[in-house]
C-alpha cells in the first residue's frame, strides 16, 4: 500500500515541484510553492466550489432543522424521515462536503513527505528521466526564509489565524434560544462551533512542529480557500438579491 501511495501521489508531487523550481526564475521555492499551491487548488475548484455550497446551504437549513427537531422530539423515525425530505426539497447531500476534504489528504500528506524529506539524495533518485535533477535546491525563500527549518511562530499563528477566518465564513448566525427543548442542539451544530476554535489551535500547532515550507504551503492553500468562500458567498448573495 505505502508503495502505491509512493507511485500515485508522493513521486508524481516531488517531480511535479522539482520540475517548478526548475522552470521558474531564481530557482526560488518560496514561490514553487505558490504556484503549486494554486495549481493543486485550481485542480480541485469543482470539488471545493460544491463542499463550500454544500457546508453553507447546511449552516442556512439549521433553523428549519432545530424546527423539525421540536416537532418530532420523541418521534425519531418521523424526524429522521421529515429530515431527509427536507434535504430532499433542498437539493442538499449532507456528505457532499466530506469528499473534498478526502481526496485533499492524500495530496497534503504527500506534499508534507516531499517537504520533509528535503529533497535528499534517496528522495530525488525518485525523478522521472525527463526531469532535471538540480545541483542543489535551495531551501532559502524570498531570500531570507528558511523552509527547512521549522519552530517559526509568526508563520504558524499566521496559518491558525487564516483557519479561523475560514472556518468563521461558514458559521451561520444561529436564531436566540427560548424554548427549554432547544438547548439540545444537534451534533453537526455542536462540531461547528468545536471546529472553529479547535482547527486553528491544531493548524498552529502543526504549523510551528512542522517544516516551514508545509507551513507555507498550507497558509497558501487556506488565503486562496477564504478568497473562494468570498467569491462564492458574493455571488449567492447576488443571486437572492435579484
Amino acid at each position: 500500500m505505502s508503495n502505491l501511495f509512493h507511485v500515485i501521489f508522493y513521486q508524481p508531487i516531488l517531480n511535479f515541484v522539482v520540475w517548478l523550481y526548475n522552470v521558474i526564475p531564481g530557482h526560488d521555492l518560496g514561490v514553487t510553492i505558490i504556484v503549486l499551491t494554486i495549481i493543486i487548488k485550481l485542480l480541485l475548484l469543482p470539488l471545493s466550489k460544491t463542499a463550500i455550497k454544500s457546508q453553507k446551504a447546511l449552516q442556512d437549513l439549521q433553523p428549519k432543522l432545530n424546527e423539525l427537531k421540536k416537532k418530532y422530539a420523541d418521534k425519531k423515525e418521523e424526524l429522521g424521515r421529515a429530515t431527509l425530505e427536507l434535504y430532499k426539497q433542498n437539493k442538499i447531500n449532507p456528505f457532499s462536503s466530506c469528499l473534498p476534504l478526502l481526496i485533499q489528504l492524500p495530496f497534503l500528506i504527500a506534499v508534507f513527505q516531499v517537504f520533509r524529506d528535503n529533497f535528499s539524495d534517496k528522495a530525488l533518485s525518485a525523478l522521472y528521466p525527463f526531469v532535471s535533477r538540480p545541483e542543489v535546491i535551495n531551501n532559502i525563500a524570498f531570500g531570507f526564509f528558511d523552509l527547512s527549518a521549522n519552530h517559526n511562530i509568526i508563520l504558524a499563528v499566521l496559518s491558525g489565524a487564516a483557519q479561523f477566518w475560514q472556518t468563521r465564513m461558514l458559521m451561520a448566525k444561529r436564531p436566540e434560544i427560548k424554548a427549554p427543548e432547544s438547548k439540545d442542539e444537534d451534533m453537526a451544530a455542536i462540531m461547528n462551533k468545536q471546529m472553529m476554535y479547535l482547527m486553528p489551535l491544531m493548524t498552529v500547532w502543526f504549523s510551528y512542529t512542522f517544516p516551514n515550507a508545509l507551513a507555507l504551503y498550507w497558509f497558501f492553500l487556506t488565503i486562496l480557500g477564504v478568497a473562494q468562500q468570498y467569491y462564492i458567498f458574493k455571488g449567492k448573495k447576488e443571486e437572492e438579491v435579484k
